[in-house]
């Protein structure tokens, strides 16, 4: 094993050579880059040793902690064996084909293919393109439009990242392309109506832009059941539903964006499967391998798979797609989801108990509202009577908060005015009565003026 570089040397390579992905970076340097060393269930040690309670499971995908042996030998076995072999050429590997067939048992029912990427950018990149696609061997080549909602986030590619419907993503980069159309996502908070009004207005815009558009134009909608990076964005009971039965009434393809809700962290395998939604194509990352190895897929309805499957060469396809190594790392999580019952264990033990907490964290007087679902829950803030945050500009509260929970020895991330949180599965009680102690503490600072000291 080769010496660990001081931290010193770290920060200075880092600066010199690399670019972070949504990062200021001026801020960044002039800071230090935050160095993590080890990480093991849900505890994180930095660079100066110091332990760190993971609230958010990484970026919302150490579903069932860090240092799994499971996984750890699983990827060594594979790679010992075969470490890579791709699935072009009439081609495949074996953990390739065994989650395939795993998965299919697992998804809801209809849904039982699967093409593999790498991410779930990705994966709604395949479903786009899988969209257009099958439009074009029904013999609708015009239903090209894509609707997506505000709020959305779907990645980071060209085409994802105009499905993405925040401005933060948009803006620096001229997007969206033609041919995108954001409808108002489901986040009452700050427009004076209750959840359900407001979500019945989001349909009523959701079917005034059809109607404008033209349904024969319109092929595919992606909808996060829950929108998490735009804020933790709980629907509102029976929008969902009714959003599904508009596409269907105008043949507009129904995509679930399973990247975060996957797998568990709302308390099912899938939302999809919670919520009856039906998709016509699925696509899902993150939990898929807890995050330990890249990995991500787009599930198609049998009947959109046996159109394209008919269509000829299907010409699309990226390098790793079906990477033996990550397939065996996902069904080495797979097991250890079935197992040790952790899906079961987020609906029925700690997702109610981390609500609860959730609850009680909204009568601070720094927390203006609460959401939450299973094991994900966002809080919203409200600006702090003194000290340098009092005046401060829109999305300054988040990043703020970040800052201070650090300091206090929990993650939890920042958006906009809010905070957000998803633990791993495995998180015990003490672990997590201690996050939303951490959390109050760093919420007391900020009501009281206190700003992060980095």
């Amino acid at each position: 094993m080769s010496t660990q570089l001081d931290l010193a040397t770290l920060r200075r390579l880092d600066a010199a050579h690399h670019l972070h992905p949504f990062t200021d970076h001026v801020a960044l340097h002039k800071a230090g880059t935050h160095v993590i060393r080890s990480a093991k269930g849900c505890t994180l040690v930095d660079e100066t040793g110091r332990e760190l309670l993971d609230a958010l499971a990484g970026l919302w995908c150490v579903n069932i902690g860090y240092g799994r042996e499971e996984i750890l030998n699983a990827v060594a076995d594979q790679m010992r064996q075969v470490a890579f072999y791709p699935s072009f050429f009439n081609t495949s590997t074996e953990p390739t084909i065994r989650l395939s067939a795993r998965l299919a048992e697992l998804v809801p029912r209809g849904l039982g293919h699967v093409i593999f990427s790498n991410s779930g950018s990705e994966a709604n990149e395949t479903a786009l393109k899988l969209a257009r696609a099958y439009w074009k061997l029904r013999g609708k080549p015009a239903k090209k439009k894509v609707l997506s909602r505000t709020f959305a986030y779907h990645g980071v590619g060209l085409a994802t990242t105009s499905l993405t419907g925040l401005p933060s993503c948009l803006d620096p980069f001229d997007l969206p392309l033609p041919g995108f159309l954001h409808v108002p996502g489901p986040l009452a908070y700050g427009t004076g109506k209750s959840p359900t009004d407001h979500g019945k207005w989001c349909l009523e815009e959701t079917e005034r832009t059809i109607a404008r558009e033209g349904a024969d134009t319109i092929g595919v909608m992606f909808v996060e059941p829950v929108q998490g990076a735009g804020g933790v964005v709980v629907p509102p009971a029976g929008y969902l539903a009714q959003l599904r039965e508009l596409c269907r009434r105008h043949e507009i393809l129904f995509v679930a964006d399973e990247v975060i809700t996957g797998f568990g962290r709302l308390g099912a395998w899938f939302a999809s499967e919670l919520w009856s939604l039906e998709p016509d194509l699925m696509t899902v990352a993150k939990g898929i391998t807890s995050g330990y190895i890249p990995l991500g897929g787009t599930f198609a309805r049998d009947e959109i798979a046996d159109t394209l499957a008919k269509g000829g060469y299907l010409a699309h396809g990226f390098t790793y797609t079906g990477h033996p190594v990550a397939c065996a790392a996902a069904l080495a999580n797979l097991e250890v989801l079935t197992r040790e019952k952790l899906v079961e264990r987020v609906h029925d033990d700690v997702g109610p108990k981390f609500l609860a907490r959730l609850a009680k964290l909204g009568t601070h007087p720094a927390v203006a509202e609460t959401r939450g679902f299973g094991l994900i829950g966002a809080f919203e803030m409200r600006k702090p009577p003194r000290g340098p945050l009092a005046n401060a500009g829109p999305n300054a509260l988040g990043p703020a908060l970040h800052g201070l929970c650090r300091e206090e020895g929990v993650i939890v991330r920042g958006i906009r005015d809010l905070g957000a949180m998803s633990p791993p599965f495995v998180v015990t009680d003490a672990e997590l009565e201690r996050m939303f102690a951490m959390t109050t503490r760093a919420l007391d600072r900020l009501w009281g003026g206190e700003v992060a000291k980095s």
